[in-house]
């Protein structure tokens, strides 16, 4: 028979329920004075595996590798919270647990059963990192009831029965193509990066999974949004069948003790010792500020759970979407633009600011579609077209007090617009020019931040994330223009936001929020 249906509002089936009940039976904490004592959920742990196990109502035996719901889960929290234990504990599950969709018994609710020859992997860039999950694994199946199912632990290898095992394999190891694996535990995976040879591990072994029906399980503490790494890029990912749970704090300010003691119980949820947990929040807190004082961006990350740009950050993506207030901008309205165009590689777009210090994305065309064009979306190469009729089109609807244009690459069109609409409108304003480009950075950065600032933006996601992947580029006299955080991420959409408060800031000195004069009549 199917599922039986849901018995209270948002109740979906799931095997979450009967592989917690099996993890609580029979994994026991691998270390500490209780080691050896039964392993116990929180009530966080039981709901994300509850998500994690989430299947199809629809779901058959006989179609069991379409049975979830999500093909792979990531969990992020804070250091201590417990990431490695419950990830052991998943992993014994796998092992020799009720994990693989067998249908559904005579009450229509699901049942689970062992994978006949499981094959998993504990994941990471480096063997120490596989260390912190596989030196707690061994011990929570040797002194327990696992002991006697898994009876083959080894240092590098555990051999578990009919013939499956579990393995440690990092980025500089042997994770080919066409493994059978079966589950992925990967660990860690805010420092899983290009360079480390991150990226293609994740990938490698997602792609093994899929073969086999298989899943895998993500966890990492927050991640720095200028490293692009595979935690950033699976957050990230415009998919709905990767189930990701982050608990995020408000911003708080780490000079003040209240307000960090608040934003670390929202990060460490009921692991706190005072909601019956292990996490003794004075002693995290006095290491927070420890580190603080050399790194504040990584002592938020790894304590409070949030994405924070390194020191070398433009704006940090919290104070910048902090200042999110959606408002509509009328026809007609005088503002200004800012232009940033490219060719075949990097991103062209255009964002507006009225005078009174409102930064938004315009559309434009009949589709309404944001002044954003990617190459990769138009064959390759920056749809020209398009973007001169986007142009022409804000020219007419708007009253366009200023528009400064990075001319390089688009020289050809900047001059049609300073010859169309006037060369006092349309502007060449050079990013490469490092006095005037640092201190428009800067005058954009204060704006921003300042207390009792007035700036306020549309929250354009894409915009977002190319203002966290700015970094600041040292150059002398205390100056600095706009990088990349790396060659993959795009920051143009940050250059657009810089000229256009540049250009309105620049109109409002030029006197263009003044009413115009009206002549009198003579007699």
């Amino acid at each position: 028979m199917p599922w039986r249906g849901p018995e209270h509002p948002g109740e979906f089936p799931t095997l979450g329920w009967t592989v917690g009940e099996w993890i609580e039976a029979h994994c026991v904490i691998p270390d500490g004075d209780d080691i050896g004592q039964p392993y116990l959920l929180t009530d966080e742990m039981w709901a994300f595996l509850a998500w994690h196990y989430r299947l199809r109502a629809d779901a058959t035996e006989d179609g069991w590798r379409s049975a979830w719901h999500y093909r792979r889960s990531q969990l992020v929290r804070p250091q201590k919270w417990g990431k490695g234990p419950l990830t052991c504990a998943l992993v014994c599950a796998e092992a020799v647990g009720p994990v693989r969709f067998a249908g559904w018994d005579s009450d229509g609710e699901p049942v689970g059963r062992p994978w006949e020859t499981p094959w998993i992997q504990i994941a990471a860039t480096s063997e120490d990192q596989t260390d912190n999950v596989y030196r707690a694994l061994v011990p929570m199946i040797d002194e327990g009831p696992l002991a006697d199912l898994i009876t083959d632990t080894g240092e590098t290898r555990i051999n578990v029965p009919g013939g499956g095992r579990i393995e440690p394999v990092t980025s500089s190891g042997r994770a080919r193509l066409g493994q059978r694996i079966t589950f992925a535990v990967q660990d860690e995976t805010h420092s899983w990066l290009e360079a480390n040879g991150g990226w293609r591990l994740a990938e490698t072994q997602r792609r093994n999974l899929s073969g086999t029906g298989g899943r895998a399980v993500e966890t990492t503490n927050a991640w720095d949004p200028s490293e692009q790494s595979v935690a950033q890029r699976t957050a990230e990912a415009r998919v709905r069948d990767v189930y990701r749970d982050h608990r995020v704090p408000p911003p708080a300010s780490l000079a003040n003790k209240r307000e960090r003691h608040k934003a670390l119980r929202i990060a460490y949820g009921d692991s706190c010792v005072s909601a019956g947990g292990w996490v003794d929040l004075d002693r995290v807190d006095g290491e927070l500020v420890e580190i603080a004082e050399k790194d504040p961006a990584q002592a938020e990350r790894f304590y409070m759970n949030r994405i924070v740009a390194g020191t070398a950050a433009f704006i940090d993506r919290d104070r910048w979407d902090v200042r999110a207030e959606l408002r509509e901008v009328p026809d007609g309205t005088r503002i200004v633009l800012g232009f940033d165009g490219s060719d075949v590689d990097d991103w062209t777009g255009i964002r507006a600011e009225t005078l009174d210090g409102y930064q938004f994305t315009p559309v434009y065309g009949p589709d309404r579609l944001p002044t954003i064009w990617d190459p990769a979306d138009w064959d390759g190469q920056a749809p020209r077209l398009e973007v001169e009729a986007a142009v022409d089109e804000l020219m007419d609807r708007f009253d366009v007090a200023r528009m400064y244009c990075d001319p390089p690459y688009w020289d050809t069109e900047v001059d049609t617009w300073s010859s169309r609409y006037g060369e006092k409108r349309v502007v060449r304003w050079y990013t490469n020019r490092v006095r005037q480009m640092h201190e428009a950075a800067q005058r954009l950065v204060t704006d921003v931040t300042k207390k009792d600032s007035s700036f306020r933006h549309d929250g354009c996601a894409t915009t977002g994330v190319h203002v966290a992947n700015a970094r600041k580029a040292a150059r002398p006299a205390a100056r600095y223009v706009l990088r990349k955080a790396s060659v993959h991420q795009k920051i143009d959409l940050a250059v657009c936001s810089v000229l256009a408060h540049e250009a309105a800031m620049d109109a409002i000195a030029a006197g263009a929020t003044k009413a115009p004069r009206r002549r009198g009549a003579g007699f």
